[in-house]
């Protein structure tokens, strides 16, 4: 009987847990969301023209300097990308991400700090999705023009792959996260959705749906950004 007992606690005590992960990667998607919105409804915020040009967006809300150590400590956030083989379709199931790199910790000092990033073109969104990604070097990243459009845009801007932006204390401005990483977060992908499941599995398949947390960031940009108007699409 002892030993009935013991399986019945380690089984709700699994349960448990798990249903606290998912609650926990909830909470980071919902967290997004409104940052996100926040963000996209500021006068001098993204420019219009880049998000509609843009294939894939991620999100990384509320980073803090204390979250960054030496030995690679990382933030999360979510990124969803536009559906169809071309990416002119509505937006996808968000995937789980982690942003790596002791130089984030420098850049954004002791507050806490949102990044957004746009990936501008096929081959940004191609490197993203397959593997761990060092911004930079495997894909080029530039501080992305701000206002209510890109004519302020360099030419570094205008051919990078990824464009880069940050929130803190109020204050919003491109910002380079060259040298630093980004990855699909298995872990949390696995927590939000019950199985193992890369970021390309998640954004291009139909194997799952978004959570309800998840909804909302892709209702944010259906309704911000509902088409691609790249010129090459």
């Amino acid at each position: 009987m002892s030993r009935h007992l013991l399986v019945l606690i380690a089984t709700i005590a699994s349960v448990a847990t798990l249903v606290a992960q998912d609650k926990k990667e909830e909470e980071r998607l919902t967290h997004a969301t409104t940052t996100l919105q926040e963000i996209l409804s500021m006068p001098e915020g993204i420019p219009q023209d880049l998000l509609d040009k843009s294939e894939c967006v991620v999100v990384f809300p509320g980073v803090t300097k204390a979250a960054f150590g030496i030995g690679g400590s990382y933030g999360r956030g979510a990124m969803t990308c536009r559906t169809g083989s071309d990416h002119t379709g509505p937006w996808s199931t968000p995937a789980m991400f982690a942003l790596e790199g002791a130089s984030i910790g420098l850049q954004i000092g002791a507050s806490a700090t949102d990044f957004v990033m746009l990936v501008m073109n096929d081959k940004g969104a191609k490197s993203v999705l397959s593997s761990k990604v060092k911004l930079g070097a495997d894909a080029a990243v530039a501080a992305g023009p701000k206002g209510r459009s890109a004519e302020a845009a360099t030419d570094a801007a205008l051919k990078a792959e990824i464009l880069s932006y940050s929130r803190s204390k109020g204050a919003f401005a491109g910002v380079s996260l060259e040298g630093s990483t980004l990855r699909s977060d298995g872990d949390a992908n696995k927590n939000l959705y019950g199985k193992e499941l890369n970021a390309e599995q998640i954004i291009t398949g139909s194997t799952v749906k978004p959570t309800p947390a998840g909804q909302g960031l892709v209702e944010t940009l259906n309704t911000k950004s509902p088409k691609n108007l790249s010129t090459d699409k």
